[in-house]
This record gives C-alpha cells, structure tokens and sequence, in this order.
C-alpha cells in the first residue's frame, strides 16, 4: 500500500483543536464566573470516561456487541487482510442488530479501537463492497481521526447539557429570585454548542473524504466503495423510520449518515455521496492509468 499522509486533515483537526480549546476555555471562564464551577467540575469524570472508554461506549449505544472469529469468520478474515495492509493493529470486530445498513469506527488510538459493521449492511453488500467499507473504517482509525472527533463531540455535548438543563442549577446569587445568572448561562451555551457543532461537522465532512482515499489506497478498489455508498445511501430509503432514529446519535461516526429532510442535509456531517463517488471515480480512473 501506498500510503500518503493527508496534510489537510491533520492541518484541519488541529485547527479545529485548537478553535474548541480556545472556545471551551472562555466557555469554562464565563461558567465559573456565574457560579456554574462544580457542573464543570461534575462532568470531568464523564470526559476521561469517555476517552478511555469510548470504543465501548459507542458500540453500547448501538446497541453492538463483539463477535469472534468463529461467528464471522469472513468478516474477521477480511478486517485481518486490511489492517495488514494499512500496516494497522487489528481492530476490535463487532456487529450490531441493525436494519440500518452502516458502518463506523471507534477508539482512542490505533492500537485501542473497533469497528463496528450492522447486519443490514453485511445482507445489503456483496463481498468486495463490504470490502471497500472496511477499508474506509480503517482509513479513520488510520488518520487517526475518530479519537478528535471523540473528544470534540464530548465537548459539545458538556454545552448541550447546560443549554438544556441549565435552568434546574441555581448558579450565581438567585437571591430574590434573580435568574440572570441561569439565562446568560444558557444563552453561552448555546452559542458555545452551536459554533462548536459547525466546527466539527466542517471537519467530519472534510475527513470522510479524506477515509475515502485511505480506504482507496488500502483496498486498491475504490470503485468498490463507490459501488459500496450508492447501495447504502439507495438501501437508507428502504429502512423504517424508527430504525433510522434509533441510530441518528451516531451519525458523525457512520460511512453514509442518516438524512433527515432539508436541515439534516445542512448539517449534515458528510459530505454528499454523489460527490465521494464522482472523487472516488477519478480515483479510479487515476489507478487505472498509473
């Protein structure tokens, strides 16, 4: 495998880092200064819980188990192939019980992730598409990206918990009453999580382009995981509704994510499959001619 280093991305994900941190340490100097100090210092333990703990949390969510070699021979086999290829650690291997035909990556470092296929997506594609899937999860885990993407979203997520809920914690002096304090909190928590959610889907759409060509230069097929995303994203369509719900939280980490009408578009975490496909096509056509 020729592997390229994608200077966009990492130059992307430290920029993001660096815009969240700065983001959060004025979030975090506001909190305190309205008396919000042991919210801040209530969720650290869910931080360090969630970086440790990430690959098992996300597979719980999903509702996601691991299996052994014994129960998906074929999928272990293929997973082993590929990380000796990207030059990897072999992941953990799970499957979640799911109609929703999907894949995602999770974990803090290479040597400590998984990666996570559901029963739709092993009955909807054929061997080499499933392949080129795999490839793509890797290529996340190889560029190291899902462990930014973690830590971000947790980030976001401490903001969306005080916007929400922030009413119930009396914060400041409530003297007589006074609830000032509690509505600027909300109020900075909302703009804090909704910059901080712009911020990481810019760059969950830049890195799925990105895992894209990884997965390309791994597998070597990337008209496989163009073929891979027009029968997932066509498949969506055929997926009840409360499937599709069921797994939405996760959809930054998912290969295809789960649309839901003009403002999921908007925000959506991915970029269009029409656009991977048409790159992975030049791609295609560039490994053809070399």
């Amino acid at each position: 495998m020729e592997w390229k280093t994608d200077w966009g991305l990492r130059g992307r994900m430290v920029l993001t880092g660096f815009l969240l941190f700065a983001l959060y340490i004025v979030f975090g100097a506001v909190v305190l200064e309205l008396g919000y100090g042991g919210m801040l210092i209530f969720m650290v333990p869910f931080l360090f819980a969630q970086f440790f703990f990430s690959d098992k949390l996300a597979l719980y969510s999903m509702g996601a188990h691991e299996v052994s070699e014994e129960e998906y021979p074929d999928l272990h086999r293929t997973i082993t192939r590929l990380s000796q290829q990207a030059d990897l650690p072999k992941p953990k291997v799970a499957v979640a019980d799911s109609r929703v035909p999907n894949a995602f990556a999770t974990g803090r470092s290479q040597k400590n992730s998984a990666v996570c296929v559901t029963t739709g997506l092993l009955r909807t594609l054929d061997d080499e598409e499933l392949e080129g899937v795999l490839a793509h999860e890797l290529a996340h885990i190889k560029n190291r990206d899902v462990m930014v993407m973690t830590i971000a979203s947790f980030l976001s997520t401490v903001a969306f918990i005080i916007v929400r809920w922030g009413w119930l914690f009396g914060g400041g002096d409530n003297r007589g009453g006074n609830q000032a304090p509690v509505l600027v909190a909300i109020v900075v928590s909302l703009v804090v999580w909704i910059v901080s959610f712009l911020l990481i889907r810019l760059l969950s759409r830049y890195r799925e382009f990105a895992a894209d060509r990884g997965g390309a230069a791994i597998s070597g097929k990337p008209g496989a995981l163009a073929s891979a995303l027009i029968t997932i994203d066509s498949g969506m369509e055929r997926v009840p509704q409360e499937d599709l719900r069921d797994t939405a939280e996760m959809n930054a980490f998912f290969v295809i994510p789960i649309k839901s009408g003009f403002v999921g578009k908007l925000f959506s975490t991915h970029p269009s499959t029409e656009k991977r496909v048409e790159r992975l096509r030049e791609l295609e056509r560039e490994f053809e001619s070399a």
